[in-house]
């Protein structure tokens, strides 16, 4: 895609001054300096938001300030008129209509806004503000109505998305620009967390899809930044700090407490391959309805709204009170109840986003696996002989799961590692944790091959599988690489007066199209004049010596499709075809100007990946 397509095309791009973008071009302190400020919004946008969720929570379900709405045991008998659990259906309504105001006049070619893992991955860092702009609005209405999705996917949207847009103000260079929009998430998810390891990490690992000490400083001076807007801005834990829980039974924490881990890793891994395949089911499901795509949010919010009154409110929104609630020590929920939980936040996470909430899965994950390690600390005893020898206690299980279960979710294995540690400031616990989602995504990552996301991606046609930046190779098309400066010979052209106007020494490949001027094939002018002399001096048609004439390039091929195609042709040159039905030439190339474009597009990636000058 043309990157002037994703920003916003009806208004003109705002640009800095001249001296000021060339200072930021040029100079890594201004990049940093540009994090920080990238870092510093992002931290606003969290709170922003986080805080507009609550309160919309707080104005439906009628909460005390500051209550969170999956910390209830029963739902609210004054909100909504006395049926609170109308309330997702109500903010389904609402997300409906704004599905509808955000694609008026827009038609069918409507796409859908891209995510930073996307605009990474395919269009160098390009995003559309005001595409993220409306994905944030829709994941605070979703996950303020109580529809079971997380907010982090709108933090990282809009962070990512002002980031984008400060880069193209700056007109940075594409790798910059795919690192500020590492920037933003990093800020995001340091400010959601409180953990800016855990930010940095995330961008490094999901966002830019590498570690590079040219990455370094801009990615972690932005986490840090934005943990501290947050932090500034509220005081209390946004989420979960169990630093000071008792994690073992006893004093230390063994390695032998690895091998239930472990276990405990591929259960997880298992678990969350079933959720995502229950979301895309859902999500089918719903389509099968044939119901259009605004009113899908409703009988979603009414399946979930209904869900949590028939069991609990702890499936409802993203899960930040029930988790604070089975984190700690003290929790005593029957093996029962966590397992019905269990199952009902899934379903809960299935019907929203598969309906069409706006969000994700992030902190349903990690609610999910510490769900599953409390559930698995419950039945060890009674599966596994000798488990009560084990070190860990349960609420050192749940962190293990959370761990685990999100990495098979959201992928990221030093992500979810550093976000253990930072909130459990326990190193032993720690390496528990990191073999734990080592299993976890070798597993999921062998036996299902995606991420939440990147299934998304898949589901939608997309082939790409992480952030890595591919999107050089696809904007390294035929219709830039060919030469344009040819003239075809019609098919019909006597022998002899092909052979005299192109005699040996001459270009060694000529392109031959037929009456209707559609490619006919090559000819190679050593064969034909070789042909020509074995004949006594003419060979009787030009078409005797035609070659490859099924074997063509079309101008937006890549240049690994060019690549393949050179190979199954076995030619060194092919023609490039406007489309397969007209066959009207307009180019040639050949394979070793495809091969030598492809390795000067490699080596400037790797310079750039290592911070050197181009």
């Amino acid at each position: 895609m043309n990157p002037s397509t994703i920003s916003s095309a009806k208004a003109p791009l705002i640009l800095a001054p001249a001296r000021l973008r060339a200072w930021v071009r040029g100079s890594e302190v201004a990049l940093v300096l540009l994090a920080a400020v990238t870092g510093c919004v992002g931290g606003l946008a969290v709170a922003g938001m986080s805080g507009a969720s609550q309160l919309l929570r707080e104005w439906l379900y009628r909460l005390p300030a500051g209550q969170r709405l999956s910390s209830l045991t029963d739902l609210p008998t004054e909100g909504l008129m006395g049926l609170p659990f109308l309330a997702p259906a109500l903010g389904g309504a609402v997300l409906g209509l704004m599905l509808l105001v955000s694609t008026r006049g827009r038609g069918r070619t409507k796409r859908a806004a891209v995510d930073p893992i996307e605009a990474n991955a395919l269009h160098g860092g390009w995003m559309s503000l005001r595409g993220s702009l409306d994905v944030a609005a829709q994941n605070v209405v979703s996950n303020g109505c109580g529809a079971s999705v997380g907010l982090e996917a709108g933090y990282t949207q809009i962070a990512a998305g002002i980031a984008s847009r400060l880069g193209i103000a700056f007109e940075m260079r594409r790798s910059d620009l795919r690192t500020l929009v590492g920037c933003g998430s990093a800020a995001a998810i340091a400010a959601a967390f409180g953990s800016p390891l855990t930010g940095a990490f995330y961008a490094f690992e999901l966002i830019i899809g590498t570690y590079t000490i040219a990455t370094l400083a801009p990615v972690v001076v932005a986490a840090l930044c934005g943990s501290l807007v947050m932090r500034a801005l509220a005081p209390q834990p946004a989420f979960v700090d169990v630093g000071a829980l008792a994690l073992a039974k006893s004093a230390a924490v063994d390695a032998g407490d690895t091998l239930p881990c472990l276990a405990l890793g591929l259960i997880c891994a298992g678990l969350a391959v079933l959720l995502m395949r229950g979301v895309t089911l859902v999500e089918n499901g719903f389509r099968a309805s044939r119901l259009p795509a605004p009113v899908r949010p409703i009988l979603g919010g009414l399946c979930v709204g209904g869900l949590a009154l028939a069991t609990t409110p702890q499936v409802l929104s993203a899960g930040h009170g029930a988790l604070h609630i089975y984190l700690a020590p003290e929790a005593t929920a029957g093996l029962g109840a966590l397992a019905g939980l269990v199952v009902a936040k899934a379903a809960a996470s299935a019907m929203s986003i598969g309906s069409g909430f706006r969000g994700g899965l992030f902190f349903a994950s990690l609610f999910l696996g510490a769900l599953v390690g409390r559930l698995f600390a419950g039945l060890g005893p009674m599966v596994w002989p000798g488990f009560e020898a084990f070190g860990l206690a349960p609420v050192g299980y749940a962190v293990v799961g959370m761990s685990a279960f999100a990495v098979a979710i959201v992928g990221g294995p030093l992500t979810m590692t550093f976000l253990a540690l930072e909130m459990t400031g326990s190193f032993p616990v720690t390496g528990l944790v990191l073999a734990s989602v080592i299993a976890s995504s070798l597993t999921v990552r062998k036996t299902f091959g995606y991420s939440f996301a990147t299934w998304r991606f898949h589901l939608r046609g997309e082939t790409i599988r992480s952030a890595h930046d591919v999107g050089w190779m696809r904007n390294l098309t035929v219709g830039r690489m060919m030469r344009k400066d040819l003239r075809p010979v019609p098919l019909d052209t006597p022998m002899a007066t092909f052979l005299r106007a192109h005699p040996l020494g001459s270009p060694s490949r000529v392109v031959v199209v037929d009456e209707h001027d559609r490619y006919a094939g090559i000819v190679l002018v050593p064969e034909a004049h070789a042909r020509a002399a074995e004949n006594g001096g003419e060979a009787p048609r030009l078409a005797d010596v035609v070659r490859y004439p099924t074997s063509f390039l079309l101008a937006d091929m890549t240049v690994k499709q060019a690549a393949a195609a050179f190979d199954q042709a076995e030619s060194e040159t092919l023609a490039v075809l406007d489309d397969a039905q007209s066959r009207r030439v307009i180019g040639l190339l050949t394979e070793s100007h495809t091969l030598k474009r492809y390795s000067e597009e490699l080596d400037r990636q790797r310079r750039a990946m290592l911070g050197e000058a181009a």
